[in-house]
Formats: C-alpha cells, sequence, structure tokens
C-alpha cells in the first residue's frame, strides 16, 4: 500500500494552493485562522468564489459539472482550503444532497437542483432528525401523506444546521407504517418558502443560533419532488450518511486546530510546560494516525476498492479529535477562554487591550464541539456498527 503522493498528485496540489491563494478573501482567512463567527455572507461568498470556478462540486462527476477529481485529489483540495483559512464548504447542497439526486435523482430533478447547488446560490438544509428520533432515526414520526399529485407533510425537524438560512430542504418522511420502520421512509425535496414551513432558531450553550427546529404544517409538497421511489428513502439516507460521516472526520481541520493550539500554548507561556507538551504531542499523534486512516482509504479507492464501510470509524475518531484540541486550547488559556462580551465582540474588541485577542472565541468553540460525539449518529452507535463489521 502507497500511502506517498505522485508528482502528479503534488503539482495538482501546488496549482490549487496557488488559486487558493490568490482568490480567499484575507478577511475570511482572518476569520477562520481565529475562529471567529462567520455570517452566511461569510461562508455563501467563499462557496460562490468555488462555485464560479467549478469547485463548488468538487467530488463531482464531469457528467454533472463538476472537475472529475479522483479521491486523492479531493482530498488534496480540502487540505489545501483548511491550512489557507477557507471556510468550510456547508455540506448539505454540494457534497450531501447532490449525489443523492445524481445517484437516485431523475434527470428532471438533476436539471432543476444541481446547478444551483454547483454555483453556491441555493442553500441547503438537511431535514433528519427529529425529537426522539436521533441515532435511531428509523422511529421519525414526520408523516408525508400522497394527496393527487403532492404530499401533504406535517411534523418537526429539530437541530436542523443553519435552516435559518435555508432556501430548500431534504427530509425524510414516513409514507408507510407497513413493515420495518425503515421500509415506509421516503426522501422529498421541499423548498422552505412553501406556506406551512416555520423555522424556530435554537440559542446553543456558545450564544449563537447554529440550529433549528424546523416544523411542517400541512405543507404541500409536489409529487415529483420526491426522490427515487416512494419508501426507498432509507436507502438513500444510508448513501448519503456514509458521506457526511467522512465529512464529519475533517482530518484537515485537525491538522489547522493543531497549529492553532501550539500558537496558543505560546503565547500564553505554557508551551515550556513539559506535561502540557506531553498533550500536545498525543493529540498530534492520534491527529496523524486518522490522517493515515484517510490516505489508506484513498489508497483503496484509487486500486478500485470500495472503503466506505470505514466511514463509522473516521467519524469517531475525527469527533473525540475535535473535542480534545478545543479542550485543550482552553487549558492552554485559562481564564482567558471565558466568552467576552458578545455585544463587544460584534463591536471589533477581540481582547486586544488585554493580549488575548488569540483566545476570544475559545469558549465557544468548546462548547460547539460537545455535540460532535452525537451528530451525524453518536458515536456509541457507531461502535456498535464497526464491531458488528469486524466481528460479525
Amino acid at each position: 500500500m502507497d500511502l506517498a503522493f505522485t508528482p502528479e498528485e503534488q503539482a495538482f496540489r501546488e496549482e490549487v494552493r496557488s488559486w487558493v491563494h490568490a482568490h480567499l478573501p484575507a478577511k475570511l482567512s482572518h476569520k477562520v485562522h481565529n475562529a471567529l463567527r462567520l455570517t452566511r455572507e461569510d461562508m455563501q461568498s467563499w462557496a460562490q468564489i468555488l462555485g464560479a470556478k467549478g469547485w463548488l462540486g468538487y467530488g463531482w462527476p464531469e457528467q454533472f459539472g463538476g472537475p472529475g477529481w479522483n479521491a486523492v485529489q479531493k482530498h488534496l483540495f480540502e487540505e489545501e482550503c483548511a491550512l489557507a483559512g477557507a471556510p468550510r464548504v456547508v455540506p448539505f447542497g454540494p457534497v450531501m444532497v447532490a449525489p443523492v439526486i445524481m445517484a437516485f435523482g431523475s434527470p428532471a430533478q438533476q436539471q432543476r437542483f444541481l446547478p444551483g447547488i454547483a454555483s453556491g446560490e441555493v442553500w441547503w438544509s438537511q431535514g433528519y432528525s427529529e425529537p426522539g428520533s436521533g441515532s435511531d432515526l428509523a422511529s421519525l414520526k414526520t408523516r408525508a401523506e400522497r394527496v393527487g399529485d403532492k404530499y401533504i407533510v406535517n411534523g418537526q425537524k429539530t437541530w436542523t444546521t443553519l435552516a435559518q438560512f435555508g432556501e430548500w430542504i431534504f427530509c425524510l418522511v414516513r409514507t408507510s407504517n407497513e413493515g420495518k420502520p425503515q421500509t415506509g421512509i421516503s426522501f422529498l425535496l421541499i423548498d422552505m418558502k412553501s406556506k406551512g414551513v416555520s423555522v424556530r432558531p435554537i440559542k446553543l450553550l456558545d450564544g449563537e443560533c447554529e440550529v433549528n427546529e424546523v416544523w411542517f404544517d400541512n405543507v404541500e409538497v409536489p409529487a415529483e419532488n420526491l426522490v427515487g421511489e416512494e419508501n426507498k428513502g432509507w436507502n438513500y439516507a444510508k448513501y448519503l450518511l456514509a458521506h457526511e460521516r467522512t465529512n464529519i472526520a475533517d482530518v484537515n481541520r485537525a491538522k489547522r486546530e493543531l497549529e492553532r493550539l501550539k500558537r496558543i500554548a505560546k503565547a500564553e507561556g505554557v508551551w515550556e510546560d513539559m506535561r502540557f507538551r506531553d498533550e500536545i504531542a498525543k493529540l498530534e499523534v492520534d491527529v496523524i494516525a486518522l490522517e493515515m486512516m484517510v490516505l489508506r482509504v484513498l489508497s483503496a479507492e484509487k486500486s478500485g476498492k470500495q472503503s466506505l464501510d470505514i466511514a463509522g470509524l473516521l467519524k469517531i475518531r475525527g469527533s473525540e479529535i475535535q473535542q480534545r484540541y478545543s479542550e485543550l486550547m482552553m487549558l492552554a488559556a485559562g481564564p482567558f477562554s471565558l466568552p467576552f462580551i458578545e455585544e463587544a465582540m460584534e463591536a471589533g474588541w477581540q481582547g486586544d487591550h488585554v493580549g488575548a485577542a488569540h483566545c476570544a472565541p475559545l469558549a465557544s468553540t468548546y462548547f460547539n464541539m460537545r455535540k460532535t460525539t452525537i451528530y451525524g449518529g453518536s458515536n456509541e452507535v457507531q461502535r456498535n456498527i464497526v464491531a458488528q463489521t469486524v466481528l460479525g
């Protein structure tokens, strides 16, 4: 198994690096490197820059307007964007629903929805989790009843990331109660401007409203917005979740945040503490091990092997690493890691007067990362799946 990049792959890396540095606005890079709040305009402006280049759908095949990159090229693109301080691509459109539409959608759906995703103009949200239906997603209760040429949708989704910005949402809905719970689920594309859709932001511990409740009250959805076959949505959901869990591992962001941790430790005078350096070293070993696991996946894909079975393991290790580096940043900064006054931060004050600008958002980052071992399928459930896959 060869985990080294070829000269051609290294040349591709240099091409991506040069383009990203030339087109990534310095304001965005500064915000990302310092974990400052990104607005909707920040995230969408970078998406549209990538869309104009044809790289927002960087994982797409050429037949759907993508660059047709292989697995290694996609990894190198993600790594260079992360290290440069580019905002993370909001995955719900280009990384999650687009592959489902390509694989299972009708030609009409592909022509209708993919261009707006590829350009970064249309913001998508994910309607999966419900109160009481998270890791046990098959127990979802949001109902879609077929009436003529439309579905009538009623129910609630929760923890819907950035739904306050959403224009369309892909939803798992129950269309049948017969048989196993998984067999009665369908995959619908819903316009969030439809009558009866309401979004209620949920304020989190870090002060942000990153997640939302989404309510459906007799929402009419054209039957043509059903992806694939009715009651086959569970198969499409599993296909999508494999992409989501691999994406959650986010080894490239972990490498960038590891360097940020080192900067904070040096600025706060704990870099010379050998016990603390030991903790950073252990984290760095874990990050390198995760990267090697990702490279093994890439090597398998280059040789034509299917490797998505490891998605759960990538999710487990990646999410734990994200929590660990946020914890070590808090320990390094000590009292300066406490949240600053939100209104002062919005006015531009980031702790400069006390030399703690690098610490301003640390508590927010820490609180936000508590979720990583839960979303995308809790790590406890993922460990069961990995055990069943390995042990049978």
